[in-house]
């Protein structure tokens, strides 16, 4: 990480390159007003949403970009919601000839510059003295989109006609009213539509503090100030990242893994083959993904926002973590894609329900894993997925609520990240797409809203990736419903290949998806399923951890006893792996390491 000397030298550097250039203090100081404002519509989200999915788990990402799609800031967001969110406005400008000051769009389209068309953004316009200057971006993963299946995810909907309601790039306000057609159009095409409203509406309060907070800070500072300290701001997000690439190898490098096989879309599963090639002098780094197959018959084809996004992702998760994640350092990732490929620009109209997770976690972890390539102390190793049992899409009708519908989807227990040079990987990951940014549900909350038991979630002992630096061990659980039978859809990834490891690291151990039946045997599920659980009946799960990174013989002892006393390895396991004995301290209360070793 650059010391703050020289992130000066840069900030001089790049003032130098113009006369016309933002006091270096006050750019300090609006940068942070920025990111209050994106963190304010963060909260107002948060508390006004009424489905777990957002205000619990977090699923939802704020940001502001300028009126000609750059992204300015995205404070505290999912980094598959935002990293490539200048796709979502665009079409609207290409739309819309009569765009004015009280309009909000509505964009869930996955061929209009969505990610996926669960996720629901809200773009209002900001203007200032008549002049459109900025977009306040608003987006949530909804509960239910309507589709035929009750689940957001929909790994076997062949074409977007299975997905439900899609909006492309629709006005929903006009002179800050709601437009009553398009939200009954909504109301209607919903399992759950009072919940969808509240969700909807605490965007568009999230939209419109950014609207009044933007005209605040631009009364103050004057349009010029403002706008000048935008284009600073992506010289220096641009002159950081070069500053950055000048210090990688130049170079090819290439990396293939392949997500699991889905019985009837994609057999042998989904090769992702992603290529990075690194021009220290140019400083810029082109990520190719052509050499990928053509597009699956259903939803676990790619977006271009996902694809786009995701390969931006794989290059900002290897370098320099300060580096402003804006238009200026998004202008030095070249990012080649082909239409009509599953991990590419998909051809319409083929289903894409899915392309937030699953392959896409797969297309972080090969850029990731490509990095590895360089040799130490580059790249990560792969990291557990998305969907698996513990993170499904639950669905009934709540006995203690009169028989009311509920459709949502839980985080009781997620995947481990990859190890990588110099750190362990850690639990609270959930996948590549989010990088830990979702929130794991609270048990007790999850228990009052819905009507289910969580009985168990923990780690399961020796499921890491063994490696000099270990991957995350796995999360298993067990959860059931209460006096009613229960729907839960998932799509567990990394059952057939689970998360591998980079340099000589070890591979995790695999999901596993299970239920105890009424008798008490466990039946093991498919992994990718719609699983109805009766009462008296009982979900299993483990949720992989992530891949190791180098040699396990290059482990240090101290780093084995201290996953052991954690309680994540077992010392039969220390001795088998990494050659490492130890023996129970009585006066510690812990395990130490043997005086033979």
């Amino acid at each position: 990480m650059d010391s703050p000397t020289v992130k000066d030298d840069m900030m001089d550097e790049m003032t130098a390159k113009s006369a016309k250039r933002s006091d270096p203090l006050l750019m300090s100081v609006l940068k942070s007003r920025f990111e209050a404002i994106v963190r304010e519509m963060t909260l107002v989200v948060m508390r006004a949403s009424r489905s777990a999915v957002i205000k619990n788990a977090r699923d939802f990402s704020c940001a502001i970009l300028t009126y000609d799609h750059r992204i300015v800031s995205t404070e505290n967001a999912l980094p598959i919601h935002v990293a490539s969110m200048d796709l979502v406005t665009k079409p609207i400008t290409e739309l819309f000839d009569d765009i004015r000051p009280g309009d909000i769009f509505i964009n869930n389209s996955p061929y209009h510059g969505s990610t996926h068309h669960a996720d629901f953004t809200l773009c209002m316009p900001v203007f200032f003295d008549g002049e459109p200057l900025f977009w306040a971006m608003a987006l949530s993963h909804h509960a239910d989109t309507g589709a035929p299946v009750p689940t957001t995810y929909l790994p076997f909907a062949k074409t977007i006609y299975e997905e439900g309601i899609h909006f492309p790039c629709v006005r929903m306000m006009r002179d800050y009213k709601e437009i009553d057609d398009v939200i009954r159009i909504g109301l209607t095409r919903n399992r759950v539509p009072e919940l969808w409203l509240g969700d909807l509406r605490a965007q568009i309060g999230a939209c419109r503090t950014a609207e009044r907070r933007l005209g605040e800070l631009l009364a103050k500072y004057g349009r010029d100030g403002i706008i000048t300290y935008v284009e600073d701001w992506f010289e220096y997000g641009r002159t950081m990242a070069i500053a950055e690439i000048k210090k990688l190898p130049a170079g090819t490098y290439r990396y293939q893994t392949r997500h699991d096989p889905v019985p009837g879309v994609a057999d042998d599963g989904i090769p992702v083959c992603v290529e990075v090639t690194v021009d220290p002098v140019e400083g810029m780094i082109t990520v190719d993904v052509r050499d990928n197959i053509d597009n699956v018959p259903g939803g676990l084809n790619l977006t271009e926002n996902t694809c786009t996004g995701s390969c931006r992702m794989a290059v900002f998760n290897n370098i320099d973590a300060s580096i402003p994640h804006n238009h200026g350092s998004a202008s030095r990732i070249k990012v080649l894609m082909r239409e009509g490929s599953a991990i590419g620009k998909p051809r319409y109209p083929v289903g894409t329900s899915v392309a937030t997770t699953n392959v896409n976690d797969r297309l972080i972890s090969a850029g990731s894993c490509a990095f590895s390539e360089m040799g130490a102390p580059f790249g990560q190793a792969e990291g557990g997925g998305h969907l698996p049992v513990g993170v499904g899409v639950v669905s009934g009708f709540d006995p203690f609520k009169d028989g009311q519908p509920y459709v949502n989807q839980v985080f009781v227990g997620y995947a481990g990240s990859g190890a990588r040079h110099g750190y362990d990987g850690w639990l609270t990951y959930c996948g590549p797409a989010n990088g830990g940014m979702i929130n794991l549900d609270s048990v007790e909350v999850d228990e009052a809203m819905y009507p289910f038991v969580i009985e168990s979630r923990g780690v399961e002992k020796d499921t890491q990736g063994f490696g000099e630096f270990e991957g995350s061990p796995g999360v298993g659980g067990v959860f059931y419903p209460v006096d009613h039978d229960m729907t839960l859809v998932y799509a567990a990834d990394g059952t057939t290949f689970p998360p591998r490891g980079v340099l000589g690291g070890h591979a995790a151990s695999p999901t596993r998806s299970e239920k105890r039946l009424s008798d008490g045997t466990v039946a093991t599920l498919p992994a990718f399923n719609a699983e109805i659980c009766e009462q008296g009946q009982k979900l299993m799960f483990l949720a992989s951890g992530g891949g190791g990174y180098g040699d396990p013989k290059a482990r240090a002892p101290e780093r084995v006893v201290r996953s052991i006393n954690r309680g994540w390895l077992s010392p039969e396991k220390a001795v088998e792996v990494y050659g490492v004995s130890v023996s129970f301290d009585d006066a510690k209360a812990e395990y130490v390491l043997s005086s033979a070793q």
